[in-house]
This record gives structure tokens, C-alpha cells and sequence, in this order.
């Protein structure tokens, strides 16, 4: 039984492999450029307090977020460091995160004129997002950027710390579309006074590929968590990311079965001979969704096939010969020399490799790793998890 939970399933964290990633971008892009660690979606599902307190030990100066919960849920468990709230907040929510000393990203003069009506602190910080070619939040002409500007100068509750863009194609190989954003951000750059803010328009991908283009700041989000931006570009980064992420699992049952046995839902799968399989105790509620049916699986460091449809808490393995109970399986990750990644298995569900750990359920503990030993677990289905005697 693991520590801290009482299920045979488990998120294993590599926090060495974090700090890794965030030094080498840290070197990469030079020491008078900031790192803001993005840690929305629950750290990408690896654990946002966790990785968040990773990336600052390891030279972040900044978190990001996507909206309010995910920034107070990070205070309340002793995160202090500055955090920039990336997406839209309501208007009526301006005190909440207020309290909680939050930078706020303003993205239309609107917004903030209505913000400012709900205001009763003083220094709110702002950053300005302008949309320069995304089409999601943002300013989009100058003339709105100027005019936010003046409001802010006259009202005594914002202060604007920061400005900032998303590039929507900075991981691919055709640079145009980048390069026409990046001359929009600079044309709105030009029509304010910018020498004192935060200016950050580098993702992870324009980090990697442009460290001519950063200004003072990049927002380094998958490839913290060692992953690259972009299929095209994972045989031209500068330096080895370390994958941090892993997915175990354990046998908890192992029978044999004779030819012409039906298995899971559907009996989609029948033995063609006298088979092993085993019992996985992991499913699509899990996010090990049905369209991973065929996937592969490491046992003892072989690759091994999935049989039958995935069920919502448990899927099953044609095993070569009788292994025991609690042997150890991997979904994702190592084992003797094997490695199933992240990228295979985006590959096999035609998605990219963000929405992998993404989609592996809060029901899933997590476990954290340090100096290859375990620093701390999180089970969110337990409050008061026991601790190790």
C-alpha cells in the first residue's frame, strides 16, 4: 500500500525535473529577463503549489494562472510570491483579489471602467493584455491602450506593472504569422511609455526559439514541466528538457483464461489461445480514456498491449506469463530501459501533449519526488492523509 492513499494508482512528480527545466531556461535567456512559472490547470496537472514552489527555488520571480480560484487556492496554502491572473476576472470581483494581492490582467477599457466602480482599495496592479493576432482577450487598437493608460493615471486604485500578448504560432516552423504579431506588439509598445513595466510576450516556444524577442519577461509553461512546445520543434531545442511527469499503476489481478474468452464491455476482445491477462485498477474516470483501448503498457520493461474496452475504473492487460499481483505497470514514464511518453500517447489520441496530464483525474493522487525520494503526496479525495511512522 502507498503512503498517503490507499489505491493502486498514482501520479509520480519529478520536482528535480522542474527545477531542471526552469535553470536551463533561466541560462538560457539570460539573468536580466524574469521567468514567470505558468502553473494553471493545477500545475498542468502536475500540482500548482507543488511545481509552483519548484519553479521559485529554481529562479522564477513570478507566477501565472488562468483565473482567481486557482491564484487564492495557491495563497492559501503559503504561496506568497507575485501572481498574475492571466484570464478575464469579473468586474465585481475586483476586491477579492484585492485581498489576496493579486495582478490583474485588464484586456478592455470597458472592464476596467466598470472594475473601477467596484474598487474601494488603492494599487491594484494591472497588466495590459493588447491581442496582436490571438483573438482571445485583449486590447486591439491603440487608441484603447492610450486611453486605459490615461483612465489608470487618474484613478487612484490601479497601477500598471505589466504588458503583455500570446503568440499563437511561435511553435511552428513558418515564422510569418509570429513575426507580423510580434511588430503588432511592438506598434502598441510604441505609443506608451514602457520603460518601467513588465513587458512579456515570450511563451515557452518564443523562449526556446526567439531569445532576441523576450523583452523582460517569458511565461515558460510546458516546458517547465519538460515538454516541448510543438511536435516540430522537439529536435531543435537548446538544451534537454527533463519530462516530469509519470503514470503508474499496479497488477491487482492476474488470471488465466482459455481460448475464446470474451473481455470487457461490448466483448469486443476474445483470447485466440490459453491467455494471462491482468486487471488494471485505472480507468477513463481516471482520464485513461476508451480511445487509449489498444494502447501499450510497460510490465518487467516490456511493452505490453491493453485488451478490450477501458471501463471507468479498471482496463486489462494480455500479459506473456503469469507476474504477480502488485507488480508495477506504467502508463507513462520508465522502466528498464523503456519509456512510454507524454508525446506517444498525445500521438495516439491525435492531440498534443498538454492535454495528456491535463486529463489524468484529481482522483489520481499525486507524488512528489525529490532527490529521488519522496518529498510529499496529495490526495485530494483525503483531506487528512496518514502520515509515515
Amino acid at each position: 500500500m502507498q503512503v498517503g492513499f490507499y489505491r493502486d494508482t498514482w501520479v509520480e512528480v519529478n520536482l528535480d525535473a522542474i527545477e531542471h527545466n526552469v535553470r536551463k531556461m533561466k541560462k538560457h535567456i539570460g539573468e536580466k529577463v524574469k521567468l514567470i512559472a505558468v502553473v494553471k490547470a493545477n500545475g498542468y496537472g502536475h500540482g500548482a503549489k507543488q511545481v509552483a514552489e519548484s519553479a521559485l527555488h529554481a529562479g522564477a520571480s513570478m507566477l501565472a494562472v488562468a483565473f482567481i480560484d486557482e491564484a487564492i487556492s495557491l495563497r492559501q496554502q503559503g504561496i506568497k510570491a507575485p501572481i498574475l491572473v492571466l484570464g478575464a476576472i469579473r468586474a465585481a470581483d475586483i476586491e477579492i483579489a484585492s485581498k489576496f494581492d493579486l495582478i490583474l490582467t485588464c484586456f478592455s477599457i470597458e472592464w476596467l471602467k466598470e472594475a473601477s466602480e467596484n474598487c474601494e482599495s488603492q494599487g491594484i496592479h494591472l497588466h495590459i493584455k493588447v491581442d496582436t493576432g490571438m483573438g482571445r482577450l485583449g486590447v486591439r487598437e491603440e487608441h484603447e491602450l492610450k486611453e486605459i493608460f490615461e483612465f489608470v493615471d487618474s484613478s487612484p486604485y490601479f497601477q500598471i506593472t505589466g504588458i503583455f500578448t500570446h503568440f499563437a504560432t511561435a511553435d511552428e516552423d513558418e515564422p510569418s504569422y509570429f513575426l507580423t504579431q510580434y511588430e503588432r506588439f511592438q506598434q502598441f509598445l510604441s505609443v506608451i511609455d514602457h520603460e518601467q513595466l513588465l513587458v512579456h510576450c515570450a511563451n515557452s516556444a518564443t523562449g526556446l526559439k526567439f531569445p532576441s524577442k523576450l523583452y523582460n519577461a517569458v511565461r515558460l509553461g510546458i516546458s517547465m514541466y519538460g515538454l516541448s512546445p510543438s511536435v516540430e520543434m522537439k529536435d531543435k531545442l537548446p538544451f534537454t528538457l527533463e519530462e516530469a511527469f509519470s503514470l503508474q499503476t499496479k497488477l491487482v489481478h492476474v488470471k488465466k483464461v482459455p481460448k475464446g474468452t470474451k473481455i470487457s464491455y461490448g466483448a469486443t476482445y476474445e483470447t485466440q489461445q490459453d491467455e494471462w491477462i491482468g486487471t488494471l485498477p485505472i480507468g477513463y474516470a481516471d482520464g485513461w480514456i476508451r480511445k487509449l483501448k489498444d494502447s501499450e503498457v510497460l510490465i518487467d520493461g516490456k511493452r505490453l498491449s491493453l485488451v478490450g474496452r477501458i471501463c471507468m475504473d479498471q482496463c486489462m492487460v494480455r500479459l506473456p506469463y503469469e507476474l504477480p499481483v502488485d507488480t508495477k505497470v506504467t502508463l507513462i514514464g520508465e522502466q528498464k530501459g523503456q519509456k512510454i511518453s507524454i508525446d506517444e500517447v498525445a500521438k495516439r489520441l491525435d492531440t498534443i501533449n498538454y492535454e495528456i496530464p491535463c486529463m489524468i483525474s484529481t482522483r489520481v493522487p499525486r507524488t512528489y519526488l525529490k532527490d529521488k525520494q519522496i518529498s510529499e503526496q496529495s490526495n485530494p479525495l483525503l483531506t487528512n492523509m496518514p502520515k509515515e511512522s
